[in-house]
């Protein structure tokens, strides 16, 4: 079972990250990879349960779901639940915590999945390069044209 964890720092408050980041139904106005993103039945982006089906930019779609999300914590979870991709029972952790040397942030991003033993290691490259890494650099630049 491959087990993925990243991190990185970003100089920002974790108040102006989790701004951005619990919002689930947000990652298109700051992930490259996604193109369009809505939360089906029209439920809030912050309900726990909630689904987010987004297409990526190579026009794959993709469904996840928000198993939990706690502001005091600064912590959400969500599973993939229909995706193109040869992964199964992805599970993902996300945890921002305060870094007080300059007000800035540790954020912390882990999954765990299932995949045909071929495959494990081409999607744990992907999921950590193309997805977290991804993202990390592309909040540092959200974050930076929205100041």
């Amino acid at each position: 079972m491959p087990h993925i964890v990243r991190s990185t720092i970003l100089d920002a408050p974790t108040g102006a990250v989790w701004n951005v980041l619990r919002d689930f139904n947000g990652h298109d106005r700051w992930h490259p990879a996604v193109a369009t993103s809505t939360i089906e039945r029209a439920q809030a982006s912050d309900k726990i349960g909630c689904i987010r089906r987004f297409k990526l930019q190579d026009g794959s779609e993709l469904r996840e779901q928000l198993l939990a999300l706690s502001d005091l914590e600064q912590t959400f979870s969500y599973c993939l639940l229909d995706t193109p991709i040869p992964m199964f029972n992805y599970v993902a952790h996300v945890r921002l915590l305060p870094v007080t040397d300059g007000d800035r942030t540790f954020w912390h991003w882990e999954s765990r999945f299932t995949t045909r033993p071929a495959d494990a290691e081409r999607l744990t490259q992907m999921v950590a390069e193309q997805i977290y890494q991804a993202g990390f650099e592309a909040i540092r630049r959200h974050l930076k044209e929205s100041a």
